[in-house]
């Protein structure tokens, strides 16, 4: 759990970095595709499915959950910063519940309103009104970034509901789609030429191979040893993590409102992660 912790919060210092080099993306279509290319060798040396998923909610998740969310949080880094970025993105678990409301037909609770409520309380602490908004556009692709993923996971929900994949044949599918439907942008959007080095070479190891492959089976590994709410608090310390890196490594000291937004945030998805399951309508 500690180390799926630390490798996903070091790649948002490699994502941050990478777009120094690169086009946004031009290292979302790298990242996943890299990460799908193994996690295929690993489904055919571990002899596990290797036939695609339903591929109408395979291919909506790969469009929500891989593509948007990661192409959305991509573009945030250019101008923010690595922590508001982070903590942004990872307000995944409040979009889920209006979407699993609409999609899944559960009925959110009053649990989840106090979650809200604290995480809009920490978003006005982010977007600083009072002082001309600050970095809105950063802000605002995060959270898009953000509702994106959650209306993946919940995607995912109805594909295991509907159809019970298997796990790691699904995650590969999905991450495949997402990694192609990102290289046409890759090619056609304009962008600065790639300069290309050492730099690109180990940010894409990492954010490919370590991150994206590693981290997922990782996770998986996670989820499979312990309790689902004890692994949902766990993600908690991602951005967290991150946070403490991009201070340390690349100076971004957030500023006091920062950090009370971050914490009002990260209080609002420990009330949600601990809230009951939703009834169903």
């Amino acid at each position: 759990m500690f180390t799926t912790i630390v490798v996903w919060a070091g790649s948002w210092i490699s994502m941050k970095l990478l777009v120094a080099y690169m086009g946004p993306f031009q290292v979302v279509a790298a990242r996943y595709l890299i990460g799908a290319a193994v996690l295929f060798a690993l489904l055919i040396v571990l002899r596990r499915p290797l036939a695609m998923t339903p591929w109408k909610l395979t291919l909506l998740t790969g469009l929500t959950q891989t593509a948007g969310f990661q192409t959305l949080v991509q573009l945030a880094l250019l101008s923010g910063g690595v922590g508001k970025v982070s903590v942004l993105a990872y307000t995944m678990p409040f979009w889920v519940i209006p979407f699993a409301w609409l999609i899944l037909k559960e009925r959110p609770t009053a649990r989840h309103g106090v979650a809200i409520a604290l995480a809009a309380a920490g978003l006005v602490c982010f977007l600083q009104p009072w002082s001309g908004m600050g970095d809105w556009a950063s802000a605002v692709l995060a959270l898009a970034g953000g509702l994106s993923w959650g209306l993946g996971t919940v995607l995912s929900k109805r594909m295991f509901d509907l159809h019970a994949p298997d796990l790691m044949t699904f995650t590969t599918w999905q991450m495949l789609l997402g990694g192609l439907l990102t290289v046409p942008a890759a090619i056609w959007v304009p962008h600065a030429p790639v300069v290309w080095g050492w730099e690109v070479a180990l940010g894409l190891l990492y954010t490919g191979l370590i991150a994206t492959a590693a981290g997922w089976l990782l996770w998986l590994s996670v989820v499979r040893r312990v309790p689902a709410s004890i692994a949902g608090l766990s993600s908690l310390g991602v951005p967290i993590v991150a946070t403490l890196l991009a201070w340390l490594l690349l100076g971004e000291q957030p500023a006091m409102v920062e950090i009370m937004g971050m914490a009002l945030v990260m209080v609002g998805l420990v009330v949600v992660s601990r809230a009951p399951r939703s009834k169903t309508k």
